[in-house]
Parts: structure tokens; sequence; C-alpha cells
């Protein structure tokens, strides 16, 4: 299991992953596997080196499903959202949010994909 979240100002990220950590209870994550990036949650997914280090973890096989506080950490914007989610898919990873309702993106998700 994987922590990732985003935190708009750096020293913050303990008020973010605690609530992450206590959702993970009884998964194993792996060292370097509970990351932040800082910054605006509309900042390009593919530039954020934690979320690079999240792939990689994934990648390697080291881990299957991540915690988020919401999904927009992931992705805020519709077309990453759609690219990281099919990333995502095709992996068969799972995803948990701690609070969905914490961030609202105004963006529908897709309907399940076949």
């Amino acid at each position: 299991m994987a922590l990732y979240a985003v935190v708009p100002v750096p020293g913050t990220e303990h008020l973010v992953t605690a609530p992450l950590a206590a959702q993970a209870q009884g998964w194993a994550v792996p060292a370097g596997c509970a990351v932040t990036d800082t910054g605006p949650l509309d900042q390009d997914t593919e530039l954020r080196p934690g979320w690079a280090r999240i792939r990689a973890a994934v990648e390697s096989g080291r881990v299957a499903g991540i915690v988020v506080p919401a999904f927009a950490h992931i992705a805020y914007r519709w077309h990453d959202w759609n690219t990281q989610r099919s990333w995502l898919l095709d992996r068969g990873l799972f995803v948990i949010t701690t609070d969905p309702t914490n961030l609202v993106t105004g963006l529908e998700p897709e309907g399940a994909r076949s």
C-alpha cells in the first residue's frame, strides 16, 4: 500500500499523512511509499516527483493500492484524471480515499471500464 498526498505548504505533511496512515492500518506500507508533493493540486501530475515515486513503486510491484485524501490528489484536471485512472486500472490497482468529500473537483468519474 502506498500513501500519497499533495500539500500546499511545506512542513504540513504530517497533517495530511496521519489520516492516510490510519486508513492503511493492516496494510504494509513499504519504505519510501509514504509520499507527499508540495504545491497546488492543479499542478501537472507528470511534473510531481512524489507521484513519479509512487508510479515507480507500482511498476516494481511493491504496492497494490494507494491511499489518498481525495481523488483530486492524484489528478485534479479531467484530462489528467482520465490518464491516471486508466493507468491505475490497467495495473489492477485500487485507490482508497480518506474523505472523498473533502475536496470537490467538479468532475464526474467515468463509468467502470470493462
